[in-house]
This record gives structure tokens, sequence and C-alpha cells, in this order.
């Protein structure tokens, strides 16, 4: 379980000596107490803060990275509904639907790594990998557990495979490839012929959360995604990109594919 982040507490981000000569030794990357850092590193301290994606974040940011720098996180875990709305998946169809969009079904600790590192706050329980259904809550709310439960990742244990029905929790590593917007106003079907023109493909919903946690991808425009939904992806939040205050993949929902028009978010292998 997440805790609450106390009043007064200190983070020490250190880096391990990839030299096998010297594995053991740490070179201290950055310590701060929250409000104020100092970096050590002479070549990752000027590039190095904490991430902050919510008041509970305390993981590493570093920016221009390199091949030197290694160490990154290479995956990312995204909630997964269908178009009929929240509860939908027994396990073999949460786990079909996150092979569908680029993903397989994530582990408790990538769930909870998630909730840590990213700031993913979900008040729809999922299955995971083990066949339990969890959800992670980053700011509590009355709706979601009540308020008086510290943050963290809220379980209702294993449940029946065959017949209980949630959401999914799925996770993606980084593509290879480029998901790139394709700007317009176009229904699903002339969203699909315009990444075709283009020698790629409709997007899947795992694809574009990589781009976003990988290549920065950041968009105010929703675009459709292959399995019929519209989504854009933020990296700095905004006021008028969503109003939230975090980044995120944003969902418009499951529009009319003939009725509604958007731009399209397309993707091609490498």
């Amino acid at each position: 379980m997440l805790r609450v982040r106390p009043k007064n507490y200190r983070v020490k981000w250190t880096r391990l000596e990839p030299d096998p000569e010297r594995r053991g030794v740490e070179h201290i990357i950055l310590i701060t107490n929250g409000a104020q850092h100092r970096g050590y590193d002479e070549a990752l301290a000027p590039r190095a803060s904490l991430r902050a994606a919510h008041s509970l974040d305390a993981s590493l940011r570093i920016t221009g990275l390199t091949l030197d720098d290694g160490g990154r996180y290479r995956w990312v875990v995204f909630p997964y509904q269908n178009s009929n709305g929240r509860y939908q998946f027994t396990y073999q169809e949460a786990r079909q639907a996150c092979e569908g969009q680029d993903g397989k079904l994530a582990t408790y600790q990538q769930l909870y790594k998630a909730a840590w590192t990213e700031g993913l706050d979900w008040c729809n329980a999922g299955w995971i990998e083990d066949g339990t259904v969890h959800y992670p809550i980053i700011d509590s709310r009355e709706p979601c557990g009540g308020k008086l439960l510290p943050p963290g990742i809220r379980s209702y244990g294993a449940r029946d495979k065959g017949k209980e029905r949630f959401d999914a929790f799925c996770f993606t590593s980084a593509v290879k490839g480029q998901v790139f917007f394709i700007k317009g106003r176009m229904s699903f079907q002339e969203a699909g012929a315009s990444c075709e023109a283009q020698g790629s493909e409709v997007a899947r919903v795992g694809q574009l959360y990589a781009a976003w946690r990988f290549s920065w991808l950041d968009r105010c425009d929703g675009g459709w995604l292959e399995d019929g939904s519209v989504r854009f992806p933020i990296t700095a939040a905004r006021p008028l990109c969503g109003g939230l205050s975090h980044p995120g993949v944003r969902s418009l929902g499951f529009p009319d594919k003939e009725l509604r028009v958007y731009g399209v978010y397309c993707y091609r292998p490498t």
C-alpha cells in the first residue's frame, strides 16, 4: 500500500557504477527535501529533477538522455475499458483486450510502480495478470473508497475468472515505430484511409500510451484509435487540454464512428 507523504522527508537518488570492476559503487545524483535539491553527479545533476507528476511522486526525471545514462523505465501501464462502458471483461476477455491494444495484463508490481511513478489514479477495479482485481488511488475521495483511507492500491482480491467482470490494467513497452497525428475532420473509416495513405495504420491504445510515455508525444487534439475510441496525449498539463493538473492520455470515449469527426493517430512500424 502506498503511504501518505510525510511533512518532512528526504529523497536521495543514486546511480550504480556500470564498470564491472567497480560494481556496487554508488554515485549520488541528487538529494532533495521536496522544496530544494542539491545535485552531485557532474554529468547527470544538471539534467536531473524529481518528476513530481503528483503529490506522492518522488521518481527521478532526467532530460537529454543518452545511451550512457541507462536505467530508464521501458514500460507503461494503462487502464482499459471497451465501448460498452466499465466492468465488461471476464479475466480471459481482459487478457484478449490488452493483447488487442498492443499490451498484456499488468502484474501487481507493474501496477504499483505505475501508481507511484506516473500518478495512475483509476477509480474502477481491473483485472491484473494473476487473476486478482485492484485499482490505484492517488487522491483519496468518497466515490473511491473514502477520504480516510490512504492513497495506494485498493484490492478486491482473487475473483471468479469466468463469471465476474471488471476493467483491465494493461502494460506495454516502448514501441519500435512512430506514432504521429494527422489533423482533419474525419469519420473513423476516413481516418483509417488517411493512415493507410501514409503507409501506416490506425494506432492502438497501447501504442499511443507508449508514444506519450517514451517519446513525449504531446498533442491537444482528439484523434481516432484502432478500437474506435478518441484520445489525446498530454505531457505538459494545461487548462485547455483536458483541464487536469497532471500529464496523461485523455479519453473522449467512443463517439459514433460515422457521425463524429476527429483527426487520427497513426502508427508506422520501423
